[in-house]
């Protein structure tokens, strides 16, 4: 997702970036940095877990007993802390946390499964593909008899061609809609409102609709598993345009009983959700912060271990480290230069401050191991990843000699880092790197805090000089990081980056079939990029959650899929 989700997630902490599409993102989830944005929302403060509430005083925090009477779980009921969604409008998530109640209550044709693959949701089976006179490719997809709204209303191939269009419409202000649908035939014009509907997407009879897209992309599949291509009710839609996100009628396997806004929302089950009804009678998800103390209190069965509680729990003397689950994701958290402001429209000067960066001391020392450094952009189990590539090195002496040589020498004007948060500081990575950049170039840098939802949407227009984010994979390709990012038509583009190499490899590797030569297409694109230094990669997304020992058939998933049906609760 981007920050989407990206931005998208890292469980990195506070401190760092919040999730991210990729998303990234406000309460203890919000130690996840990445977007599909999936991964960019970031805590409000530092607590005890990387939450965004302040920290209870030691006075409360020493009566569990109380605290547990008001909050004991209900019967077959899961309860979670997360952060509250900034919207449950497919056509308008920009972030990882809200991805995650999207992915719940809605569904679309395909979705991926716990092991990334894409798998059949409202189509009965994978499409069939026609490879057409003229290169393009038309999925045709056939719909299951059994798919229905929440209001048991069956879903129909006009639902499907409704929904895509209301999110493509010029009306709907969808910040994901060109770069996820834009391979659909007539999208493009469609979105810039050249036209009354999308010529490739053909309603052929009540349960079968096509797909037609511009060449033969191997991703494309993938991309409609993002929430710009779920159903929705266009009639609820229709009816009550402004409030209809409240209790939305979705396809998916849970539906809404309760939002109370700046406390919980409480999902249940959708009983004749077509691919069976989940485990849970209910699952209860609460947006205050300290999730640690929650779950030691009973309050939460699922809980994020953020920077501040990592070295205890991994203490095996510890009781909560038998608890303790940890496993790698598909993101990664960075800074990013806005490569049309000064001074970083020199590319020495983004070198220089890249080299400036000691991420081995923030990975020891700050961050106390929570977190792999990233080299790259691509993390560890996307295709293309690079195990043996080197980004640009920490160099203090070098870094300096490229500030001397650039064109903002002993004339750099103020530069300015904007983090998405409000708490009291921006987190001691932050604080980190605002130090090395003093020590190692000697230049000193604001920080600026940004409420979380102003943050993306001024990102989304890049007003920034420089930002702090992360990244977390929509779909397991190297695509929706490379393309979706870099490209220099891509909206996800929020460095303004423009390379004439970057775009033609990228646009060849978008039609290549044969994977080796993908993977050597990209690894190519990600040298040129890191060498460029419109981003700094910093780490790579690591999840680390306390899961109570009655919560069965869960482990943290590496991107935002829907997984709550799995989950079984065995007392």
């Amino acid at each position: 997702m981007s920050r989407w989700w990206l931005l998208a997630a890292l469980v990195l902490v506070a401190a760092l970036v919040g999730a991210a599409c990729g998303g990234g993102d406000a309460s203890s989830d919000s130690d996840r940095a990445t977007t599909t944005r999936a991964d960019r929302d970031r805590s409000a403060t530092e607590t005890d877990d990387g939450g965004a509430a302040p920290q209870a005083d030691s006075d409360e925090a020493e009566q569990p007993e109380a605290i547990t009477s008001q909050v004991r779980r209900g019967e077959n009921e899961l309860r979670i802390a997360r952060a509250e969604p900034i919207t449950l409008d497919p056509a308008l998530v920009t972030d990882q946390n809200s991805a995650s109640y999207v992915v719940e209550i809605f569904g679309g044709l395909v979705t991926l499964d716990l092991d990334l693959r894409v798998v059949p949701d409202l189509a009965e089976a994978l499409p069939e593909v026609i490879e057409n006179a003229d290169g393009t490719v038309t999925y045709r997809f056939a719909l299951r008899r059994d798919a229905l709204f929440h209001n048991s209303r069956r879903v129909t191939a006009q639902d499907v061609k409704d929904s895509i269009e209301r999110h493509a419409s010029p009306d709907t202000f969808s910040p994901t809609a060109q770069d996820y649908l834009g391979d659909i035939i007539g999208a493009r014009d469609y979105i810039r409102g050249r036209v009354e509907e999308i010529a490739g997407i053909q309603v052929v009879d009540d349960r079968t609709v096509e797909i037609t897209i511009d060449a033969p992309k191997p991703f494309f599949l993938a991309k409609l598993t993002y929430p710009t291509a779920f159903v929705v009710d266009v009639q609820q839609i229709d009816a009550d345009p402004q409030n209809w996100a409240r209790n939305p009628n979705g396809t998916g396997p849970f539906q809404m009983q309760r939002w109370d806004q700046g406390a919980e929302i409480v999902l249940v089950p959708f009983e004749r959700y077509h691919q069976g009804p989940a485990s849970v009678g209910a699952v209860v998800i609460r947006f205050a912060g300290g999730g640690v103390t929650q779950f030691e209190n009973e309050e939460v069965d699922i809980a994020i271990v953020g920077v501040n509680d990592i070295e205890r729990v991994r203490d095996p003397a510890d009781p909560l480290n038998q608890h303790f689950v940890s496993r790698s994701e598909l993101s990664v958290s960075y800074i990013g230069f806005n490569v049309n402001q000064p001074p970083f429209d020199d590319p020495l000067v983004r070198q220089a401050f890249a080299s400036a960066i000691d991420k081995v001391t923030l990975r020891d020392v700050v961050l106390m191991g929570v977190a792999p450094i990233a080299e790259g952009i691509l993390p560890p189990g996307i295709l293309a990843y690079d195990e043996d590539f080197r980004g640009l090195p920490f160099d203090p002496e070098r870094a300096q000699e490229l500030l001397a040589q650039s064109s903002y020498a002993g004339r750099l004007p103020t530069v300015r880092l904007t983090v998405p948060g409000v708490g009291a500081t921006p987190g001691v990575v932050i604080e980190a790197i605002q130090r090395m950049w003093l020590d190692n170039l000697g230049v000193e840098v604001e920080i600026q805090q940004v409420e979380t939802a102003t943050f993306f949407s001024e990102l989304d227009r890049n007003l920034y000089q420089a930002f702090s984010i992360g990244w977390i994979a929509d779909y397991p390709d190297p695509e929706n990081f490379l393309d979706l990012l870099f490209h220099s038509t891509s909206l996800q583009n929020n460095t303004g980056y423009a390379n004439p190499e970057v775009d033609a490899l990228l646009e060849t590797a978008r039609v290549t079939q044969d994977q080796g030569a993908r993977v050597r297409l990209y690894q190519e694109v990600e040298r040129l990029i890191v060498a460029d230094a419109p981003w700094i990669p910093l780490f790579y997304g690591q999840a680390n959650e306390l899961v109570k020992p009655y919560v069965e058939n869960y482990v943290p998933p590496r991107i935002t899929v829907p997984y709550l049906r799995f989950i079984m609760l065995s007392e």
